[in-house]
């Protein structure tokens, strides 16, 4: 069987009918492992114990929001995440957006759109991860099965902090990242020190900016948080 099919989906759902006609499109395409919940926080548990490859995500549940499943899955990486919702709304639609959607599908659906969408994205997405552990930007690759850095082709050296503070970066790119996600993240415990992420920032540009004084890369989004964007 092709890999690509064995690649992992979250179906939320609060409505069982609607999930389970899902879960048949999705087999009919091929996609063999496919996991449905119809809660906030059984899709939260479940994100949590391991990542996914794409998420389908109702906006409207019983217990929480799909808007933030979206913040908890992308702390994970940055897999394909859809937004399944009967709000139409250009507001709507734009909320999804910022909260980290590469699609949006409105209720009722087209079978064969859905199909077709899931399709496009997750091609798009192994295609650019699978068998891939370079990831670049600017003039930078940052290898993360070697943990090697490499700027102009020349290996940099990093600090363990330094490589996984980057690393989040670099699964996130052109993604707006705040303080508190990153020292989450990279620290794994409660934000409580500006300073520390300042220092790692300057350090890192550093490293990978022509002129660390005027960033061009890793760059500060004012009173938002900070962004690795895949071009300067």
């Amino acid at each position: 069987m092709n890999s690509l099919y064995a690649k992992r989906i979250l179906v939320v759902d609060d409505e069982v009918a609607i999930a389970q006609m899902i879960r048949i499109i999705l087999e009919k395409e091929g996609w063999t492992n496919i996991t449905v919940v119809h809660t906030y926080q059984e899709a939260k548990d479940a994100i949590q114990r391991s990542a996914f490859d794409l998420y389908l995500l109702d906006i409207m549940l019983p217990d929480g929001s799909g808007l933030d499943l979206a913040t908890v899955a992308r702390e994970k990486g940055n897999a394909p995440i859809f937004f399944l919702t009967a709000l139409t709304s250009d507001a709507d639609v734009l909320t999804g957006f910022m909260q980290g959607a590469d699609d949006y599908i409105k209720k009722p659906f087209n079978p064969l759109e859905l199909a077709a969408r899931v399709n496009a994205q997750m091609k798009r997405y192994v295609g650019q991860h699978d068998g891939n552990a370079r990831i670049r930007f600017g003039n930078c690759i940052l290898d993360t099965k070697a943990a090697l850095l490499l700027v102009e082709n020349q290996e940099v050296e990093l600090t363990g902090k330094q490589y996984q503070l980057l690393a989040f970066f670099a699964t996130h790119l052109d993604q707006v990242l705040s303080k508190e996600q990153l020292y989450e993240a990279v620290w794994q415990e409660e934000y409580i020190d500006d300073n520390t992420i300042m220092v790692h920032i300057r350090k890192l540009r550093e490293k990978i900016e022509d002129n660390p004084s005027d960033p061009q890369l890793l760059v500060t989004m004012r009173g938002i948080g900070y962004k690795l964007k895949r071009e300067a």
